[in-house]
Order: C-alpha cells, then sequence, then structure tokens
C-alpha cells in the first residue's frame, strides 16, 4: 500500500483520500456482487483446521495444544499443524470467503464451503488406519454434506453450489512417510513405482467421484521434498551432514509428476474438468537451500521441537517421543514450524503463488482464475469485508 500511496504523493490531500474511498467502495461492491463459490477442502495435516480435535486418535495427530497457534491470529490453538493459519486460510482470504470450518465442528454452517482434512491421513484407507479420516471416509462426510445442503436449500441451489465449487485437495505425504517407509510389509508387497501407481490410482477414483457429483474445478497441492523434511533429515546416520533422505524426495517427486500427468489425461477427458496443479516441491527446495533469499534465518531445522534439526517430533510436549522440545524465539524467520510441517509464513507465500503465480509454478489455471474466470483480481486488490466491513484492502 506505501507504494500505491508513494506513487501519488502529489495529489492533495483530499483527492488522495477520495482516491482510496473509490478504490475501496469498488472492490468492495464487486465482492458482493460476484457469486464466489463455495470451497471445499480435503487432505492431510497440511490443510487440517482441526477435525482432529474431534475424533479418537494419537497425539501425534493433534496439533489443539501450545505451541500450536502460538502467533495470535487466532485466540489459541486451533488444531492446526501451524504456528498460525495454513494455506488454505488464506486462499480463501483471497477468495473474500470466511475462513472455512472444519466438518467436524458443531453447530457450523457449511453455505461456504468444507474442510474435510485431517492430520495424518492419506489416500490409502490403510495409511494411519483408525487415528484419522482418511480420504475416502472424507469423500464420504462431502457427499453426506451434498444431501444436507439439498435439504437446507433445496436441489436446485445445492446442485449449483457443487457444480461451480473450487475442490482444493492437498494429500499423499502420509502414504509415503508412514504408509510405505514406516510399513515394512508395504515394501515387501510393493516395488516403489508400484506403489506411487496404487496411491495415484486410488485419488484419481476421488477425483472422478467428485467430478460425476458436479465437481469441474480443481486444486491440487503437491507434495514437498519428503526427505528434506526436519524429521526425516535427522535420520540420517551423521546428521551433521544434513543431508536429505533421497529416497523420500523420490517417492514424492515420482507422485507429483505421476498426478501432473493424470490431470492432463482428465482435462481431455471430463468436459469442462479445470485444474491448478503446484510445483511446491521446486519451490520449496528454493527456499530450503537460499533461505536468505527469501527472508527466512533458517531452511532446515524446526522452530518447535529436539533433536538433530529439531527432527524429534516432540512440539508441544504431548508427543510421544518426549516430553520436552525447544522452541526458536521467531518462528517467522523458519521455514519449518515443527518435524514435518512448515509454518504460516510458507504457507502465506505459496498460497500466494497458488493464487496468482505465473505458469512456471502453478497452472495451466492459478486458483484466481478458477475462482473468478475472467475476473483478474490481484491479492491487493481484494477487500477484506468479510471481516471487517471493507474498510481495509489485503496488500
Amino acid at each position: 500500500m506505501a507504494s500505491f500511496i508513494s506513487s501519488y504523493f502529489h495529489f492533495p490531500i483530499l483527492s488522495l483520500t477520495l482516491l482510496l474511498l473509490a478504490i475501496s467502495s469498488k472492490a468492495y461492491q464487486s465482492s458482493i456482487e460476484r457469486k464466489i463459490p463455495t470451497f471445499f477442502i480435503f487432505g492431510d495435516s497440511t490443510v487440517d483446521p482441526g477435525n482432529n480435535n474431534y475424533i479418537q486418535t494419537v497425539p501425534e495427530n493433534q496439533a489443539n495444544y501450545p505451541p500450536y497457534g502460538q502467533n495470535g491470529f487466532f485466540e489459541g490453538p486451533t488444531g492446526r499443524f501451524s504456528n498460525g493459519r495454513v494455506i488454505v486460510d488464506f486462499i480463501a482470504e483471497y477468495a473474500t470467503l470466511p475462513i472455512i470450518p472444519p466438518f467436524l465442528q458443531p453447530s457450523v454452517e457449511f453455505i461456504n464451503g468444507a474442510n474435510f482434512a485431517s492430520g495424518g491421513a492419506g489416500v490409502l484407507p490403510e495409511t494411519n488406519q483408525g487415528l484419522a479420516i482418511d480420504l475416502q471416509k472424507q469423500l464420504k462426510y462431502f457427499e453426506d454434506l451434498q444431501k444436507l445442503l439439498a435439504e437446507q436449500h433445496g436441489v436446485g441451489q445445492a446442485k449449483e453450489l457443487i457444480s461451480e465449487a473450487i475442490y482444493f485437495i492437498s494429500v499423499g505425504s502420509n502414504d509415503y512417510l508412514g504408509g510405505y517407509f514406516g510399513n515394512p510389509k508395504m515394501r515387501e508387497s510393493y516395488g516403489p513405482e508400484e506403489y506411487v501407481a496404487m496411491v495415484i490410482g486410488n485419488l484419481t477414483q476421488v477425483i472422478q467421484v467428485l467430478y460425476e457429483k458436479g465437481g469441474r474445478k480443481f486444486g491440487f497441492l503437491g507434495l514437498s521434498p519428503l526427505g528434506c523434511l526436519p524429521a526425516l533429515r535427522a535420520l540420517n546416520p551423521n546428521p551433521k551432514d544434513g543431508v536429505c533422505y533421497e529416497e523420500a524426495s523420490a517417492l514424492a517427486l515420482a507422485h507429483n509428476n505421476a498426478l501432473s500427468a493424470v490431470l492432463t489425461s482428465l482435462e481431455h477427458i471430463f468436459k469442462g474438468f479445470k485444474y491448478s496443479h503446484s510445483n511446491f516441491y521446486n519451490w520449496l527446495s528454493d527456499r530450503m537451500d537460499n533461505p536468505s533469499k527469501y527472508n527466512f534465518k533458517d531452511g532446515v531445522n524446526a522452530c518447535c521441537g529436539t533433536g538433530p534439526f529439531g527432527g524429534i517430533y516432540s512440539c508441544g510436549g504431548t508427543k510421544a517421543a518426549t516430553s520436552e522440545y525447544q522452541l526458536c524465539d521467531t518462528a517467522d524467520e523458519y521455514i519449518w514450524w515443527d518435524s514435518f510441517h512448515p509454518t504460516e509464513t510458507i504457507h502465506q507465500q505459496f498460497a500466494q503463488l497458488f493464487w496468482n503465480g505465473p505458469p512456471i509454478s502453478v497452472g495451466p489455471y492459478n486458483l484466481e482464475s478458477l475462482f473468478f474466470g475472467d475476473e483478474k483480481l490481484t491479492i491487493a486488490d481484494i477487500v477484506d469485508d468479510r471481516y471487517d466491513g471493507g474498510s481495509s484492502i489485503i496488500v
């Protein structure tokens, strides 16, 4: 906003005030008059807003205790695996939607969307079975909500909501970290390529079901270089080397490439199918390798944890590993919040890229174009009217 004001410093104060009011009023009116698509979210801890608060699971799959949520945006820990918000919270903000609530949260209206994600969830039902809401179960919850929307708002409006909605999917990491590397029987039964094909095949089936139910616009968060998570770096026999666990990163890259190929095919097979797929792998790798280039102090160590790289999953002191943990002074200086999850700053930066980034990072559509079509809104144009009545502009 400062650059905008400085470029018009020669205006009289009254003229500048009127100009700002005109811009704010125009953006505010358009955000009200425009039909904003409903936002449905599926996935794992990368996008879980607190569904695991309402199921029986293990402490490793929960984040509803300090220091999670410590940065003050929320009143306290919410169940998000972050020091604050996660990527879908920012995307909702850019789309001028309120924060999308957990599906399992009692007494919530879902007219703006629902978040079905669950920490620890996988594409395959066998991944963390009984300890998370797997993708198939999340799909069942969506079907239940579809029926509820039809009862509350009529079949016609419910169908319109479903067909115009954005479907955001972020899942797969747990299938490889726990479901494959943490499961000797699975590794004996499947080679890496065969296992990736199985995960992608099951994910494709879910996409197909959502399409058959009316979904047309999808966003997919690619997997990060899994072997470079603090928890995986700590597995190195000589942790001081800081070497990534390349076998895990190779599976993540294979998953991303396979999903990209499938999405290209679906775009030709499914009429009206549009999607946004992110290059999260390269984007995050660059920040880990060059943290200072992106205003980070540390690209490899977790802000919250213990052991080499903070890789022992102990954040909050309730994890099974240990009741002790260390916490950095300034989480925004770190890429990694805990042993497995990035800080809010990474979530925000990537949400901005996902929203209106260049084709090299996100494509064939960015999320802005999926939400608003030909209406080209930048993040700086969007009025946060759902929170403060249109008095501020996101910058």
